[in-house]
């Protein structure tokens, strides 16, 4: 282990328990901002159009009519012509 890292650990060692999930929250935004951004990012809150109520319904009621169960990934690839 690299001095810097073993350094780190010590100190890391030494803080009290209150301070830790803190340094935890610092640590997850450097080593993963993307996934910080995204924890933080608000909520969707524009308004559902009438287009996407009735896509939903749509949807909700193909689902009912065919068992509950979706299309297979393979099969929807092949209608999308994705294979």
């Amino acid at each position: 282990m690299s001095d810097v890292r073993q350094h780190a650990h010590q100190l890391i060692d030494r803080m009290p328990e209150t301070q830790l999930s803190g340094l935890v929250q610092f640590l997850e935004t450097i080593v993963d901002p993307v996934a910080t951004a995204l924890r933080n990012a608000p909520l969707d809150d524009e308004p559902e159009t009438d287009e996407e109520k009735a896509a939903v319904t749509e949807a909700k009621t193909w689902l009912q009519q065919n068992g509950g169960k979706g299309i297979p990934h393979a099969e929807a690839m092949r209608i999308l012509g994705l294979e």
